[in-house]
C-alpha cells in the first residue's frame, strides 16, 4: 500500500499490513486502523487525530511528532515505540502495552 492510498479521508485500513511502512507526515485523520500491523512503521509527523488504532500493533514504530489527539489506542501494542509523551496526552491508552516505549 502506498502512502497516497493510506491517506484517503477516513481511510478504512482495518487489519492492514503496514509493517515497516514509510508514513512520515501522512494524513490519517479519523482513519480506521483497528488491528492494523504497523510494526516498525515510520509515522513521524503523521496526523492520526481521532484515528482508531484500537488493538493495533505499533511495536517499534516511530511516532515522534505524530498528532495522536483523541486517537483510540485502547489495547494497542506500543512496546518499544518511540513517541513523545505530549503527543499522547489526549489519546485513549487504556490497556495499551507501553513496555520499553521511549516517551522522552
Amino acid at each position: 500500500m502506498t502512502k497516497e492510498e493510506a491517506e484517503k479521508n477516513k481511510a478504512n485500513l482495518e487489519e492492514a499490513d503496514l509493517e515497516k511502512a514509510d508514513l512520515r507526515g501522512a494524513n490519517l485523520e479519523e482513519a480506521d486502523l483497528w488491528e492494523a500491523d504497523l510494526e516498525k512503521a515510520d509515522l513521524r509527523g503523521a496526523n492520526l487525530e481521532e484515528a482508531d488504532l484500537e488493538k493495533a500493533d505499533l511495536e517499534g514504530a516511530n511516532l515522534r511528532g505524530a498528532n495522536l489527539e483523541k486517537a483510540d489506542l485502547e489495547g494497542a501494542n506500543l512496546e518499544g515505540a518511540n513517541i513523545w509523551e505530549d503527543d499522547v496526552k489526549e489519546a485513549d491508552l487504556r490497556g495499551a502495552n507501553l513496555m520499553e516505549a521511549d516517551l522522552t
